[in-house]
């Protein structure tokens, strides 16, 4: 009789356990996917406004093709923690902005993913060193499949950033990461 409260805390225990490694590891998005395809980025075009006569006036030049965008550096991913593939680029348009663009990329998906710009080399066995360093964060990852644009903030010092990680905030560990050779 001294069994049924211990076998009943067990099983109590058993699915508090169960539904904590639930929430914190998200086995169901090993399975869900999802894609989005960005065009390439352009700077856009703006309106000129003027002074003089009665009150402002706003000129309008012929429209004129954007500038297709310097590739600043680019690789492919490597695999780190998980199977990834594609080519991360980094854009600088002409308006100046500056943009990393994946292109053809795909991976597993999961908790907490996000884009980084880091010093650390691609590659490698030490998936959690990306972290360790300097790192830009750029956003969380928009989709597991597809070609993706992440706007690099305004003033960002590109010196001695030389690779992309794709990374897991909730576990530290590197989905994969891209080298960023110059063009």
């Amino acid at each position: 009789m001294t069994r049924r409260p211990w076998i009943a805390a067990t099983v109590v225990l058993g699915l508090v356990a169960l539904a904590v490694g639930l929430v914190l590891f998200q086995p169901w998005r090993l399975l869900t996917r999802s894609v989005v395809d960005e065009p390439i980025p352009v700077a856009v075009a703006t309106a000129t406004t003027v002074g003089g006569g009665t009150g402002p006036t706003t000129r309008h030049t012929p429209p004129v093709a954007p500038a297709a965008p310097r590739v600043v550096g680019q690789g492919r991913f490597v695999d780190g923690e998980h199977a990834i593939s594609g080519t991360a680029r980094v854009l600088e348009l002409a308006d100046g902005t500056t943009v990393l663009r994946l292109e053809g990329f795909s991976t597993s998906d999961g908790p907490d993913v996000v884009v980084w710009l880091t010093d650390q080399p691609a590659g490698g066995d030490d998936w959690h060193r990306y972290d360790d360093g300097r790192f830009v964060p750029l956003g969380d990852l928009k989709a597991t499949d597809g070609n993706q644009n992440y706007a690099v903030p305004v003033g960002t010092d590109l010196s001695g950033l030389t690779s992309v990680v794709i990374w897991c905030d909730r576990f530290d560990v590197a989905f994969g990461s891209a080298p960023i050779r110059s063009a």
